[in-house]
């Protein structure tokens, strides 16, 4: 994974709804510095990525993922 576990923090939020039924939200947050990395910064001038590409790995489950999210 491109992130170690100190540069990411997952919040979940709870509440009642208006109707009275619970409900969860969940946030996530990423140190600006590990975004960096990935060449996602303010001054970056395009959408191309600058820094190195994850792993052959993370784009294979990806589009595992994907083929599953499909069916």
């Amino acid at each position: 994974m491109p992130f170690t576990p100190e540069e990411i923090r997952i919040d979940l939020m709870c509440g009642r709804g208006d109707d009275g039924h619970w409900h969860g939200t969940i946030g996530v947050s990423v140190d600006a510095s590990a975004l960096w990395r990935l060449g996602l910064h303010p001054g970056q001038p395009t959408s191309a990525v600058t820094g190195t590409s994850p792993p052959a790995w993370w784009h294979a489950a990806g589009e595992r993922y994907a083929t599953r999210r499909g069916q």
